[in-house]
This record gives structure tokens, C-alpha cells and sequence, in this order.
């Protein structure tokens, strides 16, 4: 399995599908996962999978290791295209040589291992590359039965270990260049995805919202995919109390990167609407993007500062600490392939208000559902659950117990099904 991030090191919600997922396929007890990560930082949780960073992996020389003996044997070479150098002067030194068009020149360390951030930097696509090229030594020298990819950055990661294996091979496409774009593609990200999209040999898509993306804008055939929605994990709390607010003031919180897939201006316009109405009430945008400036302009010129409070990116126990502070969560994304926030507060038994334009409108009964554009109606929600005591009950508790259903174990059944459908091929 190849996934770009995985918890603790997370950005958003593809490293918590991924966690889920792993941790629902363990509990099947008939599969085994080595989840390959382009670094691995050794703070992960492995109780559901073996982790393997591919930045650990020398890409001229590898290791084995006989389980019976315990012992390492010394090293041995692998067969691969990829010519790696250390500094400037050796990499001139061996692109005046002579190779094959299908040579790969790659910087490593003195260990022959490639430095990734694993995050999402400027020279993103030189590392999805890089990780692909590591992919496919890995697949030369580990025994498996299925490749699984989540996400376009893991899709030539997959592709290679498939070639070098003849292994299928599974994407889950969990966003398309389409969701976060709105419609102003990049040329490069939408190519990977098609090709990642066209040699896999099964397809999961999150949603039927983003299936039918798939179909419409890649022209690929809806017999080659599956719908598997996502689910949340359990939360254990040791004390169950509503921590101090120490405001009076009833609290409305987005929770997401504040980029325009997620519609923060929206959410702002119908804040300001709610504002006219009501007054105790203070509006919360927590997250990061690079939509932060103009949002922050946008409550100035409406002179609701006063009332808008920014968290900036919130990891871990602070979401949890955030919901519990939260009185109505609302998601107003433009295009949302699924969305686990919304799971996540209706666990914590906040009221949810979301898009119809979002995969998880599809499952989710008991939340109000409005058009991402439609300020006046999500600021009515807002006002209805905020005033409205027997209303606002209603929402927690049948919500809690709608999404308390939810269970990872039951995706990874449907993934499981995927599998058997890919190995038959």
C-alpha cells in the first residue's frame, strides 16, 4: 500500500482514511499490510501494518533479513535503472557516461538513500518521482499479492511497483485535480491521475460524487470502479466533559484548509447574515491555505472581525478540544470527494451543517444538508440550530448515533471485495 502521509504526520483527512483503512483491513485477520510512506518519521502507529519509509531504502543497495536466524546478511545489489550520485561533480562525472534512455539520475546521501520531506513542497513532483523509483525496488524485493494506491501522488509510485512485479494494481482516488482546482486544472497532476487511473486495474472512489468525476473527466469506464465510503474511528474519551469556553458566546466553527474547494468565503458571507439577526455568537475558522489573507480582508471590509476568531492548522487532541467548544460545525465545500470531518463532530455530538456538493451528503441523514452557494439557507441553519434548543438536541443525538455505525472494518470488507475482483482479473 502507498499513501503520501500517514498519522501522526498528517495534513488533512487522506492520512486519517489511510490509518482506518489499515487498521479496518487488520481486524479482517486474513491481510497483511506494508504501507510504504516516502518518509517515515518512527512515531507511527504500526499496530495495524508494517511501515516502510522509502527513505530508508538505499536505492543501489538493499538488505534481507532471514526471520528464522535473525541475522542481516550483507548487501547485495539490485537491478535497477536508477543511478544515484551524491554530490554535483560525481552527478557530471556520470551523465558524461554512457546509458540507457531509461537511466534515472537520483541524489542520495552517502548511504545511498534519498532525503524526502514527505510533505508538499515546491519540488513535489521530483519527490512523487523519486518515491516511484523506490516503489519499484521495494516491489522487487518483497512478497505480496496486490498493490494499492491512495491518491495522485502515490499513483506512479503504484504504477512502478506493478511493473516491476506484474502485480494489480488498486487506486483510491480519494480528491481529483477538479475537486481542488475548481475546474483551473493543472495540466501535469491531471496527466498522472488519468494514467494512474487508466493501468490500474481496479478503481475505489470515496463517493459516487467523485466516481461520476471520474467517468465524466477521465473516461474511465464506471464498470471499472467501486464506490467505498469512508468511515471514522472510534473516540475514547476518559472524561467526557465540555471543557470551559470562557466566553459567552455560542461558537460556529469551519474546520479545514481554507482553500477555495472548501468555500470559507461562503461560510463568512453567511456568518455575516447570521450576525444582522443574533448577536452571542463568535464564528471560528480553523485551518490553514492560501485563501487565509483574503478571508481575513473579506471580515474586515464587513466589519465582523470582532466576531471571527483563526485557530490556524489544528492537529490531534485540539480538533477534538475544537468540537468540543463548538455549538453547530458547518462544512460548505464547492467540491468535496467525501469529508470525515463532519463524522468526526457528529462523534463529538455537534450539530453539522454540509454541502449537497460533498460524498458524505450521500450517507449522512441526520444533518442539514444546503447548496454550498446558498448563504441565506446556511445561515438560516445556523440561526435554526443556534436558537432552537429541541432542534439543536435532535441533530447531536441522532447524529451521534448515525455515525457511530460508521465502522472502518465494514470499508475495509467492500476493499477486501475490490481485491478479489483485481486478483481474478
Amino acid at each position: 500500500m502507498f499513501g503520501w502521509e500517514f498519522p501522526p504526520h498528517i495534513s488533512g483527512g487522506l492520512g486519517t482514511a489511510c490509518f482506518g483503512l489499515t487498521k479496518g483491513l487488520a481486524e479482517l485477520n486474513n491481510i497483511d499490510v506494508t504501507f510504504v510512506v516516502p518518509k517515515a518519521f518512527g512515531d507511527e502507529d504500526q499496530s495495524a501494518m508494517k511501515l516502510v519509509g522509502a527513505n530508508n531504502i538505499p536505492v543501489a543497495k538493499s538488505k534481507i533479513q532471514f526471520d528464522d536466524i535473525q541475522k542481516k546478511i550483507d548487501y547485495y545489489e539490485v537491478n535497477s535503472p536508477i543511478i544515484p550520485y551524491v554530490d554535483e561533480d560525481e552527478f557530471w562525472e556520470l551523465k558524461s557516461g554512457k546509458y540507457s534512455k531509461k537511466s534515472q539520475f537520483i541524489e542520495t546521501d552517502e548511504g545511498f538513500k534519498i532525503d524526502f520531506s514527505g510533505k508538499y513542497e515546491l519540488n513535489l513532483l521530483e519527490e512523487i518521482y523519486n518515491y516511484a523509483a523506490v516503489a519499484g525496488i521495494i516491489a522487487g524485493n518483497t512478497d505480496f499479492d496486490i498493490i494499492h494506491a491512495h491518491d495522485w501522488l502515490a499513483y506512479p509510485a503504484g504504477i512502478a511497483a506493478k511493473n516491476i512485479s506484474g502485480k494489480p494494481l488498486v487506486i483510491h482516488v480519494h480528491a481529483t485535480e477538479f475537486d481542488r482546482s475548481g475546474g483551473n486544472i493543472n495540466r501535469k497532476v491531471y496527466s498522472i491521475e488519468r494514467e494512474g487511473m487508466e493501468l490500474a486495474d481496479k478503481i475505489i472512489a470515496v463517493s459516487n460524487f467523485t466516481k461520476n468525476i471520474i467517468t465524466d473527466k477521465y473516461g474511465i469506464s464506471p464498470h471499472k470502479i467501486t464506490t467505498v465510503y469512508n468511515a471514522v474511528e472510534p473516540v475514547f474519551r476518559k472524561n467526557s466533559n465540555k471543557i470551559n469556553k470562557h466566553i459567552n458566546e455560542k461558537v460556529v466553527t469551519f474546520l479545514g484548509r481554507i482553500t477555495q474547494q472548501k468555500g470559507p468565503e461562503y461560510f463568512i458571507e453567511a456568518a455575516n447574515l447570521v450576525l444582522k439577526k443574533t448577536d452571542g455568537v463568535r464564528f471560528v475558522m480553523a485551518g490553514s491555505g492560501d485563501m487565509m489573507n483574503a478571508m481575513i480582508t473579506r471580515i474586515a471590509e464587513l466589519g465582523i472581525a470582532d466576531k471571527f476568531s483563526f485557530t490556524g492548522f489544528l492537529e490531534g487532541g485540539d480538533v477534538q478540544k475544537m468540537f468540543q467548544l463548538t455549538d453547530v460545525f458547518v462544512m460548505p465545500s464547492v467540491s468535496e470527494p467525501f469529508g470525515i470531518v463532519p463524522l468526526e463532530a457528529m462523534q463529538s455530538e455537534v450539530p453539522v451543517i454540509i454541502s449537497n456538493q460533498s460524498g458524505v451528503s450521500e450517507i449522512l441523514e441526520n444533518a442539514i444538508k444546503i447548496n454550498f452557494w446558498d448563504t441565506y439557507a446556511m445561515a438560516d441553519a445556523i440561526f435554526g440550530l443556534l436558537n432552537y434548543p429541541a432542534l439543536s438536541s435532535y441533530f447531536k443525538e441522532e447524529g451521534k448515533t448515525e455515525v457511530d455505525k460508521l465502522r472502518w472494518i465494514d470499508s475495509a470488507q467492500k476493499v477486501l471485495e475490490v481485491y478479489k475482483l483485481a486478483l481474478v482479473k
